[in-house]
């Protein structure tokens, strides 16, 4: 049977390619989720629980028009990572989130991932000054907010779980 194609816009910048995800990228998204690394994004979570969630992310554009990219290497296809527009039920608005696959770490992939991903929600889904969600102890994930523009707008909680709202600036004041 041949899989169902979605029309998930692809974006490129210089070295990456954000683009819908395929399964083959489900093994590197299910190693993530069984790792330590995955605590800040609801892990870690077996195979299957990661399953959901991966499959999940390809709903999410489905039925709002918008979701999570595959973070893809330009020069051979391999994933690194994922990030784009995320509005599950009960949050308080669309947020851009992020993640990166270990090795991918310390190379600018999100920052590059999440700038082009920004630039595109805001021309195209109408999704500007978007929120993120950082837990309070993910340093790494308020690092890259802060090199992005954003500021810490608020305490919140997202699924049960305390966090800082991150606000990020307007593409027109960019």
């Amino acid at each position: 049977m041949t899989p169902m194609s979605l029309p998930i816009p692809v974006i490129e910048t210089d070295r990456l390619v954000l683009r819908g995800p395929v399964e083959s990228d489900f093994d590197a998204h299910a190693a993530l989720m069984a790792s330590e690394r995955s605590r800040f994004i609801g892990g870690p979570q077996d195979r299957a629980i990661a399953w959901r969630g991966f499959s999940g992310s390809i709903g999410h554009w489905v039925l709002r028009g918008y979701g999570m990219w595959v973070i893809a290497d330009k020069a051979d296809d391999t994933p690194l990572g994922r990030v784009g527009f995320i509005n599950a039920d009960g949050w308080d608005e669309p947020e851009l989130g992020w993640h990166l696959y270990e090795s991918a770490e310390g190379q600018g992939v999100a920052h590059e991932a999440a700038l082009a991903a920004r630039a595109y929600g805001a021309a195209q889904f109408g999704l500007d000054g978007v929120i993120s969600y950082i837990d309070p102890a993910n340093l790494r994930s308020q690092a890259l907010a802060a090199r992005l523009g954003a500021e810490i707008e608020r305490d919140g909680e997202v699924m049960g779980h305390a966090c800082q709202v991150w606000r990020h600036p307007k593409q027109e004041a960019l």
